[in-house]
């Protein structure tokens, strides 16, 4: 993509209203625009981004036999009166009525529908176990939004939904999901932990939270320095992080130590607490049995955020390779009026394309400390910055954005560097 051709207008003043480093970067680097409290635009660099996550979390998810769907974000009031949500979810949920008077919410979450679905669609025992999924935006409306799209009101989701004959089969899939959710992440690319965690007004007896540490997260989790156990202090006796750091680790393996967390994934097993609230069974050896669920829920816009808390300098963000926009960032030095570097650049910029790597030309006519500044700010892993000397020489210097390690390297070996 070239920049002359792209919506690209960085900012270079740091917003005054934005708290979090993820929202000071993520506005400056024009990703996002405000449109009222907790609600946001994503502009064409911030989705972009969005769709490469989305596309890893699908990939993983289909590998894993689960399957897509697309539910309804106006949800029928009466389905959570028959859960016994309405009240339960409380404040969050946001109502509204039709021209007929029929009460209805914005869907926070999809537990009810796909409930109601399943009665329709799981008629055997043969029909189970299944997994479905979807990506989706969602509206809760939280009481005090903030820290940009890390706490909005309105957000892209990924929830998936579990549906099996009994007990021990709801645990191999949980445990399957639990497999997935690390593929994903680990393809990301973040330094997360995953922790017992206390299931809310989602329910069910046992859920585990995927976080990505980070200094500015809002939860503290201890994690034993000798064993897998990990746990967010909001289920310990003791709430005091103070005390907390160095005591025993509850499985008896080592110390505990202390890291704050983002939350980006949550799963659970449900159990049979919406099936038995909505009728959900399946008939066994003339018997009615209720069937055994569990759901699955991941952050999508808030990983773009949390991945920014864990990957940044003074300079701007440091994507990890796999959800950053483009690959490499062509710069040009003093090509007004040089001929030769535009040339260099053009060739260079249709050899990558059409080798299907990706790349944005920055051929806009404007002084290099801006290019460099917005190529650092905009977050891509490589630089490749064509003057008059490399221009001569037929190369080019290749920056790498995390270390500014410098290399000079011919344009007619880049390709296949890159591809390798």
């Amino acid at each position: 993509m070239k920049a002359s051709l792209y919506h690209f207008k960085t900012l270079r003043d740091t917003p005054s209203d934005t708290e979090l480093i993820s929202h000071k970067l993520m506005i400056k680097a024009n990703m996002i625009k405000p449109i009222a409290s907790g609600i946001y635009s994503w502009l064409p660099l911030g989705t972009l981004i969005l769709k490469k996550v989305e596309n890893i979390i699908r990939e993983e998810l289909n590998n894993g036999n689960c399957l897509e769907i697309i539910m309804p974000l106006v949800q029928p009031k009466d389905l959570w009166d028959q859960s016994g949500r309405s009240k339960e979810y409380g404040p969050e949920l946001l109502g509204f009525k039709d021209r007929n008077q029929r009460d209805f919410y914005l869907g926070p979450t999809h537990e009810e529908i796909i409930t109601d679905i399943a009665k329709k669609e799981i008629t055997s025992p043969k029909d189970l176990p299944k997994t479905f999924y979807q990506i989706k935006d969602k509206f809760r409306d939280e009481i005090r939004p903030r820290f940009g799209v890390m706490r909005a009101r309105e957000f892209l989701m990924k929830d998936a939904y579990s549906f099996d004959i009994d007990e021990n089969s709801m645990h191999e899939t949980y445990s399957n999901m639990k497999k997935v959710y690390q593929k994903i992440f680990d393809r990301i690319g973040l330094d997360y932990r995953i922790v017992s965690a206390d299931s809310g007004s989602i329910g069910g007896d046992k859920s585990e939270e995927f976080h990505v540490l980070a200094d500015s997260g809002e939860d503290t989790l201890a994690f034993s320095d000798k064993s897998d156990f990990a746990i967010n202090i909001e289920l310990l006796d003791e709430k005091d992080p103070k005390k907390i750091s160095g005591m025993s680790s509850p499985d008896g393996n080592g110390k505990l130590n202390l890291k704050k967390g983002i939350e980006v994934g949550h799963i659970f097993e449900l159990g049979t607490k919406y099936s038995k609230a909505m009728g959900l069974t399946v008939q066994k050896d003339n018997v009615l049995k209720d069937i055994f669920m569990g759901c699955y829920g991941i952050g999508v816009s808030r990983i773009i955020a949390a991945a920014i808390e864990q990957n940044f300098d003074d300079d701007g963000i440091l994507f990890p390779e796999s959800i950053s926009p483009f690959k490499y960032y062509i710069v040009l030095i003093n090509q007004k009026g040089n001929q030769n570097i535009n040339s260099e650049a053009e060739r260079l910029y249709s050899e990558l394309k059409e080798n299907n790597i990706e790349v944005f030309f920055d051929d806009r006519d404007l002084n290099p400390g801006v290019k460099f500044r917005d190529a650092n700010l905009m977050g891509v892993p490589y630089q490749l910055v064509i003057g008059e000397k490399t221009s001569r020489d037929r190369s080019v210097e290749l920056i790498k954005r995390k270390n500014q390690q410098k290399e000079i390297i011919k344009i007619n070996e880049i390709v296949n560097k890159f591809k390798n």
